[in-house]
């Protein structure tokens, strides 16, 4: 033999020992290895099987404690379960209640309700579903009346009422604005989440309506071109008065803007997006029209012809009085006497009141010499 050929066949033997190690190895791990089943419950400690042994401790506390795995498959059998209860429950048919006193109990609700329904008629199957009917307690399927805390009595104001039909809804829903506890209840459907209605022009400003709309609490770095950004969608703008500071030229908190017309302050009273700038909400009002105010010299007169100020009214204004008004006499003044005194004039009652310092600086001052004695010496 070569010596190529002998070297070929070292190394298949090699390689053929190589091989069959690696077999017996393999063998020989897939043997120690252990077979675990998920499924079951996990296995008792050594100090759980040495108080087992001594009676101190319960395998029914330490199965709740410790509860077996749930299968791979139990969330695709849950979710089966979920779907199929879920189209198996019929829709709920009920009232929410609000506004309620914190002392209201389940009783109340259910006197409340029998007792505003007694005069109306029973339910059958002729009436159709928007008819009220007289509801009963054997009408009311749940009453949820959710607390402020768990040891709390008292109610978080509002409550969920469930019936069988939705006549006896209708009927319940009829009863709202009505008075339980010294309070007016709120009563609508459960599934409208609809939010409190609108509120009228009337409710929006305490001032009257009018072209000026004035904007408070605004903050000191407020400009007058974030006020026009702000507001000029809400109708045409003519002015934007922004009181400032005289040393900075910082805005003081407040503006009035004037509108063309009564339509802008109004939109922007009822627009939500006008009520934020730069993080603070805005307090918002109508403000006072001047060119709509009376000027101050149209006032009514006196009986004696004079105005509220005092003053005789002009020629023009005695010439367009009516000619009907009567005339009264003219005043008799008395003339004074030689021997008469004179009179005492009068000092202004309003004379400001001297500064106390300034007073006290201009008083007459006492000696301080020492003053000669003039008694008598006496001896004993």
């Amino acid at each position: 033999m070569s010596k190529e050929e002998k070297e070929s066949s070292v190394e298949a033997v090699e390689s053929s020992t190589e091989d069959s190690s690696k077999k017996r190895t393999l063998d020989e791990a897939e043997g120690d290895q252990l077979e675990i089943d998920l499924n079951l419950a996990a296995p008792l400690s050594k100090k759980q099987k040495r108080l087992l042994r001594r009676g101190k401790l319960d395998l029914e506390k330490l199965e709740k404690k410790n509860p077996k795995p749930k299968p791979a498959n139990f969330e695709e059998t849950k979710g089966e379960d979920e779907s199929s209860e879920k189209k198996e429950r019929p829709p709920r048919i009920g009232v929410w209640i609000g506004n309620l006193s914190f002392d209201t109990t389940k009783d109340d609700l259910i006197r409340f309700i029998t007792l505003k329904t007694q005069d109306l008629p029973e339910h059958s199957d002729e009436l159709s579903e928007d008819e009220p009917v007289k509801v009963e307690e054997k009408n009311i399927v749940r009453v949820n009346l959710p607390t402020q805390g768990r040891d709390s009595k008292k109610i978080k104001g509002f409550a969920y009422i469930d019936f069988s039909t939705k006549n006896h809804q209708r009927s319940v829903i009829n009863l709202s604005e009505q008075q339980l506890n010294g309070r007016n209840l709120l009563i609508k459907n459960s599934d409208s989440f609809e939010g409190r209605p609108n509120k009228e022009e009337a409710q929006l400003s305490k001032n009257p309506p009018s072209r000026i709309l004035f904007v408070g609490n605004l903050s000191f770095d407020t400009t007058e071109e974030m006020l026009h950004r702000q507001f000029v969608h809400c109708g045409e703008l003519i002015k934007i008065r922004m009181a400032t500071f005289e040393d900075s030229g910082k805005c003081k908190g407040f503006a009035f803007l004037d509108f063309k017309d009564e339509e802008g302050p109004t939109k922007a009273l009822k627009d939500k997006s006008c009520k934020k700038l730069l993080n603070r909400p805005l307090r918002m009002e109508f403000g006072e029209d001047r060119s709509k105010k009376a000027p101050k010299n149209s006032k009514p007169r006196n009986n004696n012809g004079d105005n509220d100020n005092g003053n005789k009214p002009s020629f023009n204004e005695e010439s367009n009085s009516s000619s009907s008004a009567p005339v009264e006499p003219a005043p008799i003044y008395r003339e004074r006497s030689q021997n008469s005194k004179p009179r005492r004039s009068r000092e202004p009652k309003n004379k400001p009141r001297p500064i106390s310092s300034v007073a006290l600086a201009g008083a007459q001052r006492a000696s301080v010499a020492i003053v000669e004695s003039k008694g008598k010496k006496t001896t004993f």
